[in-house]
């Protein structure tokens, strides 16, 4: 039975999967991040109606956690979580960026270091480092957020393969030359991992990483009123 996968820690992205995750039966994105909530739910339906799977028949719901801004990491997990509890069925997360490096790393010889890099805004990226190995990704360090001048002072970028939209916006500053090989996580390669640690018994929590306070916040000092 089929799986769902989506992601909105950068572009708006979903895909249906058998249930192995093995093939994708329909996917879509958009690369308009300022609209995910606008976006997300009829791409939602569209994918399904194309993959002709009736939502009824998923089994499974798998959420980029990523790291990511407040407002469009919300739309996504909200969403996940809301057709996880009508359909009666798991809803397993997953760090964007490990999908992100999974995608740059596929066919990759084992010991092959990536770092993946997106956008955080305000003139910094959120990063991860890993390794390619056996069957799948072991991470080194992260996930965090850095200015990009600080993230290639630290030496982490050094004989690694750099992929992700951060690395597409701030290439000078991180000493890249060419684009990145993969800008964006796709929702098949999250859920590839999803159901291969959910094999392994490893938790997938759906707690947003978001890394960041976000921008609207109440006032410390704000008053109480009685009524």
């Amino acid at each position: 039975m089929p799986i769902l996968a989506l992601d909105t820690s950068s572009a708006v992205a979903v895909a249906v999967l058998s249930d192995d995750a093995r093939d994708v039966l329909a996917a879509a994105s958009s690369a308009q991040p300022r609209r995910h909530a606008e976006l997300l739910a009829p791409m939602i339906t569209a994918t399904l109606a194309e993959a002709g799977v009736d939502r009824r028949a998923l089994t499974a719901i798998v959420a980029g956690t990523g790291p990511a801004p407040f407002t469009g990491l919300r739309v996504g997990l909200v969403t996940a979580r809301t057709f996880g509890l009508a359909l009666g069925v798991p809803v397993w997360g997953v760090p964007s960026l490990d999908a992100l490096a999974a995608g740059a790393v596929a066919g990759a010889a084992p010991g092959t270091r990536v770092v993946a890099v997106s956008d955080a805004r305000r003139r910094e990226v959120y990063w991860a480092a890993y390794e390619a190995a056996p069957g799948g990704l072991t991470a080194l360090a992260g996930p965090d957020i850095a200015a990009p001048a600080e993230l290639r002072a630290s030496g982490r970028l050094d004989g690694a393969l750099v992929v992700g939209r951060g690395a597409l916006l701030h290439a000078t500053t991180l000493g890249l030359a060419g684009e990145p090989t993969v800008l964006d996580p796709d929702p098949a390669d999250l859920a590839r991992l999803a159901v291969a640690r959910a094999a392994a018994g490893q938790p997938l929590p759906t707690e947003p990483l978001y890394l960041r306070r976000p921008d609207a916040e109440p006032h410390a000092g704000a008053k109480r009123v009685l009524t």
